[in-house]
């Protein structure tokens, strides 16, 4: 019995090893792939969770999953004279479908959500993965009013014809006189 004991020891503390080496930082390993290429070159399987062997060139990323770029803003309440400052600074890594083009025209419509809700629209700019707008808009609104509320972002191309590629959002609860810079994950149009 204790010789059982002693052999299998060996073989835990190996277990234990490998478990620790698992949790040694992967970054050596992991590579990131750009959001136009989104499936890995190598075919290298693994298993799933249900232990079936699955190659990971039949992974693709989903709608949801995919990386869809993200829009810097920023905001500013000035209560002397209760107004919004919402300004949009630029689309980074934005990427859209290829039905709309090579270099689709794209513009970043925003809305207010109050009861009677607000909309801009920014100029419409030539599509690339990285596009400055600089556009400021300015709304006089009690600060009560807009905590309350939700600041929506939605990234549309204008040409070859108007469709919402993707969207954003920002409640307003901590608006302040400081202005403060947001960098928003832009995800795939609600349905």
């Amino acid at each position: 019995v204790s010789d059982l004991r002693s052999s299998a020891l060996p073989g835990s503390l190996d277990v234990s090893r490998s478990m620790f080496d698992l949790r040694s930082p992967p970054h050596r390993s992991m590579k990131r792939y750009d959001s136009v290429s989104s499936v890995p070159s190598s075919t290298s399987s693994r298993k799933d969770s249900q232990g079936s062997n699955r190659s990971l060139d039949t992974i693709t990323l989903s709608g949801d999953e995919r990386d869809f770029g993200r829009l810097n803003v920023k905001l500013c309440y000035v209560s002397s004279v209760e107004q919004i400052w919402i300004t949009v600074l630029h689309c980074k890594d934005l990427c859209w479908p290829s039905s709309c083009g090579e270099n689709p025209r794209i513009c970043v419509k925003g809305i207010l959500t109050l009861p009677k809700p607000v909309h801009f629209k920014s100029s419409a700019k030539e599509g690339s993965s990285d596009i400055e707008f600089m556009e400021t808009f300015v709304f006089a609104i009690k600060l009560q009013s807009l905590q309350a509320v939700r600041l929506v972002f939605k990234i549309q191309t204008q040409t070859p014809r108007k469709k919402t590629i993707g969207e954003c959002s920002l409640a307003l609860q901590e608006l302040s006189s400081q202005e403060s810079s947001h960098w928003l994950d832009i995800s795939p149009p609600s349905k």
